[in-house]
């Protein structure tokens, strides 16, 4: 018999010591833009980015926002902004594979993860909608 859908074969999880260290506490792994997104509860926490083309966006992406920079690049001292976004400073940070304290600095950004951390994570705007709207009562009660 003729095989009439072929899968894909499944692309490997990039950083997998990164899933493991986070793993008691993500709740959805979600494939977004060639990456794969880390979810605790409805926020956006992470995006693991392994494109493998010499792109300086690969790495472990920081969902925060820019008033968490300045405290945030205390503890990640190479932190910085993703470049694919232009030179703005954008909420992404990236903790870049090609730093020295690649392995180190992601694994301490999963300790802060774990601890509930508030300087990482966010909702997304789609999430925050959908949670929104959940919460409204049919018209005619209330």
């Amino acid at each position: 018999m003729k095989e009439v859908f072929k899968t894909r074969p499944k692309k490997p999880q990039p950083y997998p010591f990164v899933i493991d260290a986070l793993a008691d506490v993500v709740t959805e792994k979600k494939p977004m833009f060639g990456s794969l997104a880390l979810y605790v509860g409805d926020k956006i926490v992470l995006i693991l980015r392994e494109k493998r083309d010499g792109s300086p966006d690969d790495g472990v992406w920081l969902a925060t926002m820019a008033e968490h920079h300045e405290s945030l690049r205390r503890e990640f001292p190479n932190m910085r902004s993703v470049a694919v976004f232009g030179p703005q400073v954008t909420h992404w940070q990236v903790l870049a594979t090609d730093s020295p304290d690649f392995e180190e600095a992601a694994l301490r950004a999963c300790e802060l993860i774990a601890a509930r951390d508030p300087r990482i994570g966010k909702v997304p705007k789609s999430r925050s909608t959908r949670s929104k709207a959940g919460t409204k009562r049919p018209s005619g009660q209330g």
